[in-house]
């Protein structure tokens, strides 16, 4: 299953990605998730996508957010 990012990373103040809206975690996941959990990611963007629409992407996805998330997915 194809990735919903579209190369517009910027998290907004919920760290959600403002291109793809994605949670960062999903985002971190999403190579190793299974296609199930990738189509339950995905039957949620259209929602996100109104709700977050004409928020910013304040803040850039970055390397230290990303490792972040990765520690807090595997202590879950």
């Amino acid at each position: 299953m194809h990735s919903p990012c579209v190369a517009r990373c910027g998290l907004n103040d919920d760290d959600y990605c403002m291109g793809c809206f994605r949670h960062i975690d999903e985002i971190v996941i999403w190579s190793q998730a299974t296609d199930a959990q990738k189509q339950q990611i995905w039957d949620k963007l259209d929602d996100r996508k109104q709700l977050y629409l004409g928020d910013t992407n304040n803040k850039n996805l970055t390397r230290a957010q990303w490792l972040k998330a990765e520690k807090r997915i595997k202590n879950r």
